[in-house]
């Protein structure tokens, strides 16, 4: 569609979107004003987004305004601009403020136009970046490291071997109060579908911690012996986000499993990770419905299961003989309640998460987690999507997923609060608890908006307390995110694409820069990324080209190792070397997005 540009616009054009013409005057009136008063299309659309769209507004006024603006601007128009003020209350623009001059010498001018300079230095000085992100993180190490990075000359692991001689429990320290967080802060915010009209239910750090702790002690009561594969199949609620801290804390390994999989999906990730023991539930209820998940397990021929109810305090069918309800299995550990379980600190290279590949095209790659990946999603948060103490995290997802474990914490460890819905993310009843439930960081994936946008599910709530949108797992569309903008008063979306190798994001976006729409503004920090021309060979940096996307294997927390595969031959046999450095493919994870 052809849209005019902003000065050519008259009162019959809005009228004809269905606007009164009141509104359609004084919308006019403070558009010229706008006009008038701003010298460029990106200063012009910064005014028009924050002095006239509001989400009530038809959204194809969002269009005329936004396409009007920038209607001979070229390729990627920003659609939101960083306030100078405002960044430097983020956490980086706090860390740079206090210690730019030192990172980067007298290049360094301000926290915006020295970003990308400092995404530079993540990557050529690991050790100084990620020893100051772990103690902004405030990460407790029973043993700390020798070192940062320690690079391989084998040439078997291209990666290197991060935090070498390090001990550490990632749930300890999603546990721990600190500088970040009291204990009566909350740290879980949930609703179950069905329960709309209800207050949205709270947990505290303190609360969080002892049924942490009292299912740790219930499983060193089942006796597994140490470091067993324990799987969860379960959707992502509080029970679960327990679960998961639990398995953790008493330093064995889970294994992901979503909760749409068949049997035979699950029966294949419980063989290949070896999994002693399985936490499910009954049923899951979505709306009228109540579809099996137990008896999925059952049929599986799962081992050992604990079996958690959907609704109230008993399960809706008989379970087998050797199987635990949970109230059964919490009561293994009755007279511990209140009682710390002592953390089990492990090595940094020590699995804490199997995870797997989709498995559309064959066996799935079974991709360990080690204690160091959990920072790694943490590091993103607090840099990317900058979250803090007092943000509510919302993203729906399962744990089955990377974004399941990555949410859990990258909200936890930055002292943030997770937002849980315990149902479908699609319709009206997830946009009231959004709005409830104060969610101010709010992750997206594109098909999910345009369920949204379609149904006009969203309509009526106010989303004002969301800071920014991640938005991850699919290509995104200019339109759909420009409507999902307008519904929290044009607040940024952060594209955010990485795989579950990588515990995170190889490249994103920054508050620190401007954002446009279904594009990435930056590597992820301490990410080298390179364009493959036809030839394999790296195009040079900031020259134009097309080509397949790779990755310098010095990648914080990425997986080096597979359950079911060789590492090396599935990610760097064959592939190029750059500087005398073997260069890893990204074409085993997302495809089509835009790079701008």
């Amino acid at each position: 569609m052809a849209y005019k540009s902003l000065n050519s616009i008259t009162k019959s054009d809005i009228e004809a979107l269905g606007i009164s013409g009141d509104v359609s005057e004084k919308l006019l009136r403070d558009l010229e004003d706008i006009i008038h008063g701003s010298s460029t299309p990106p200063e012009t659309w910064i005014q028009i987004s924050r002095r006239i769209l509001h989400p009530n507004l038809p959204f194809s006024f969002h269009q005329m305004m936004y396409y009007g603006c920038y209607k001979d601007f070229g390729p990627d128009p920003p659609a939101w601009i960083p306030d100078p003020k405002v960044a430097s209350l983020t956490n980086v623009g706090k860390l740079l403020e206090k210690r730019g001059k030192e990172f980067l010498g007298g290049n360094y001018k301000n926290p915006v136009s020295s970003f990308s300079s400092f995404q530079e230095f993540s990557v050529s000085n690991p050790e100084v970046y990620w020893k100051t992100v772990l103690d902004e993180l405030n990460i407790l190490f029973s043993v700390p490291p020798k070192c940062i990075l320690e690079k391989d000359t084998s040439g078997d692991n291209p990666g290197g071997k991060w935090l070498p001689g390090a001990y550490l429990n990632p749930a300890r320290n999603c546990l721990t109060n600190g500088f970040k967080r009291r204990l009566d802060d909350i740290v879980i915010r949930w609703r179950d579908e069905g329960s709309d009209d209800l207050p949205v239910n709270t947990m505290t750090l303190l609360e969080l911690r002892s049924q942490v702790w009292l299912a740790a002690h219930a499983l060193s009561a089942l006796g597994l012996e140490e470091e067993s594969a324990i799987a969860v199949d379960m959707p992502m609620n509080v029970e679960s986000v327990i679960i998961y801290l639990a398995i953790v804390l008493a330093g064995h390994v889970v294994v992901s499993i979503a909760d749409s999989f068949s049997p035979r999906e699950i029966s294949t990730r419980l063989k290949i990770s070896k999994a002693k023991a399985i936490f499910t539930q009954d049923v899951i209820i979505r709306g009228d419905k109540s579809i099996p998940l137990y008896r999925r397990v059952v049929d599986a021929e799962a081992p050992l299961a604990i079996v958690v109810p959907a609704r109230g305090s008993s399960c809706r069918m008989k379970l087998r003989e050797k199987d635990l309800s949970w109230n059964n299995f919490l009561g293994n550990a009755r007279n511990l309640r209140g009682v710390e379980y002592v953390a089990a600190e492990k090595p940094a290279g020590a699995y804490t998460n199997i995870l797997f590949s989709s498995g559309t095209t064959g066996e799935p790659k079974a991709i360990p987690w080690t204690n160091i990946s959990p920072l790694k999603s943490a590091a993103d948060a607090w840099c990317h999507l900058d979250v803090q103490r007092g943000d509510v995290v919302a993203w729906p997802t399962n744990l089955g997923w990377m974004m399941g474990p990555w949410l859990v914490y990258a909200s936890l460890i930055n002292g943030a609060c997770m937002g849980l819905y315990n149902g479908s993310p699609l319709g009206p009843t997830f946009a009231k608890f959004v709005q409830d439930a104060e969610v101010s960081v709010l992750g997206v994936i594109p098909s999910i908006v345009r369920t949204w946008q379609n149904s006009n599910s969203t309509s009526g709530y106010d989303w004002s307390r969301i800071r920014c949108f991640g938005s991850t797992g699919e290509a995104s569309n200019i339109d759909e995110y420009l409507w999902l903008m307008g519904r929290a008063h044009y607040k940024p979306v952060i594209e955010y694409c990485g795989g579950t190798e990588i515990g995170g994001s190889f490249i994103s976006g920054s508050l620190l820069q401007p954002q446009s729409l279904a594009a990435f503004s930056t590597a992820a920090m301490g990410c080298k990324l390179f364009i493959l021309d036809e030839d394999s060979n790296p195009i040079p940096p900031y020259a134009a080209g097309v080509g397949e996307l790779a990755l310098c294997p010095h990648m914080f927390g990425a997986s080096s190792t597979l359950l079911n595969g060789n590492h090396f031959k599935v990610y760097f046999q064959g592939m190029p070397t750059f500087q005398g450095q073997v260069i890893q493919p990204l074409s085993y994870l997302y495809r089509g997005f835009h790079l701008f």
